[in-house]
C-alpha cells in the first residue's frame, strides 16, 4: 500500500469532534476525518495551516483526514494512531533505551479486564519469560515548554494506569509512554486542571512500579520523528 499524499490547507473549523472544514488552495471547501477523540485543546485555531492525508480511497465516507495543524510556531500531528505505530517500529529498531534487549515487540495483545496493550516486549526463553507491557498516549497539549497529559477527562486512561499497575504487582515490567506530537516541550506533567483523578492515578502507578516515559517528536510537513526523551515531573 502506497504512502497516502499530503495536501496544504487552512484549517476553518473541528465539530462534531471527528470532523473539520478545511480551505484547500483552489478556494474550495472539503469536511475530512479529524483522527483524534481528545479535545485537542490549543491545537485548533480558525485560519490555521494544516496539511491532510489523501488516502485516495473511494470507499472510504471522507478521502481525507486531518494530519497536522500549525496554530503557532510548530507543527502539531494531531493523528492519535500514529505513536502506537512508530513507538513499535521504533522499539524494534532499538532506537528507545527502555525498551531495548526484548527478542518480541508485540502490539494490541489482550491483557487485563477486556484491554488490549499498545506494546508487548518480551523475552521468552525456556528458562526465563521477561515482558514489559507499554501503554501510549498521543499528547498534544503544551502550554509553555509544558506538555501534559490529558486534554480532557478520560476514565479510560485511569483503565490503563490501573492495568499496568497490575502487570507490575504480577512481577512484570509496564511502561507508560506519552509521545509529545509536537517539538516545542520541554517537560512533562499530568494535566491535573483538566483531569485531577488521571494525575493522581498516574501517581500512584508510578509509586507501584510502572514507569514513565515522556518522548518528544519533531512534525514537519516532511513527516515526523522522534527526538530525545524529556523529563517527567509529577
Amino acid at each position: 500500500m502506497s504512502k497516502p499524499a499530503t495536501l496544504e490547507a487552512i484549517l476553518l473549523r473541528r465539530y462534531k469532534r471527528f470532523l473539520a472544514d478545511v480551505q484547500l488552495a483552489d478556494g474550495s471547501t472539503i469536511t475530512v476525518h479529524v483522527p483524534n477523540t481528545g479535545s485537542l485543546l490549543g491545537c485548533i485555531r480558525e485560519g490555521s495551516p494544516c496539511l491532510l492525508l489523501d488516502h485516495g480511497d473511494g470507499k472510504r465516507k471522507y478521502r481525507h483526514s486531518l494530519w497536522m495543524v500549525k496554530p503557532g510556531k510548530c507543527w502539531i500531528c494531531v493523528d492519535t494512531g500514529l505513536p502506537n505505530r512508530m513507538i513499535l517500529d521504533a522499539a524494534r529498531s532499538g532506537k528507545i533505551d527502555a525498551l531495548s534487549g526484548f527478542q518480541e515487540y508485540l502490539p494490541e495483545v489482550p491483557y487485563g479486564n477486556s484491554s488490549r496493550v499498545d506494546l508487548l516486549c518480551r523475552v521468552h526463553e525456556r528458562d526465563m519469560l521477561e515482558r514489559c507491557w507499554v501503554e501510549v498516549k498521543a499528547t498534544t497539549l503544551v502550554d509553555k515548554g509544558v506538555a501534559m497529559f490529558p486534554d480532557a477527562v478520560t476514565a479510560r486512561g485511569r483503565k490503563h494506569l490501573e492495568e499496568l499497575s497490575n502487570m507490575v504487582r504480577a512481577g512484570d515490567r509496564a511502561l507508560q509512554l506519552f509521545f509529545i506530537q509536537r517539538s516545542d516541550a520541554e517537560l512533562f506533567r499530568p494535566a491535573d486542571h483538566i483531569d485531577p483523578a488521571y494525575g493522581a492515578a498516574l501517581r500512584e502507578a508510578q509509586a507501584c512500579g510502572v514507569e514513565l516515559l515522556a518522548l518528544s517528536s519533531r512534525p514537519t510537513k516532511q513527516g515526523i520523528t522522534i527526538g530525545r526523551p524529556i523529563p517527567v515531573e509529577l
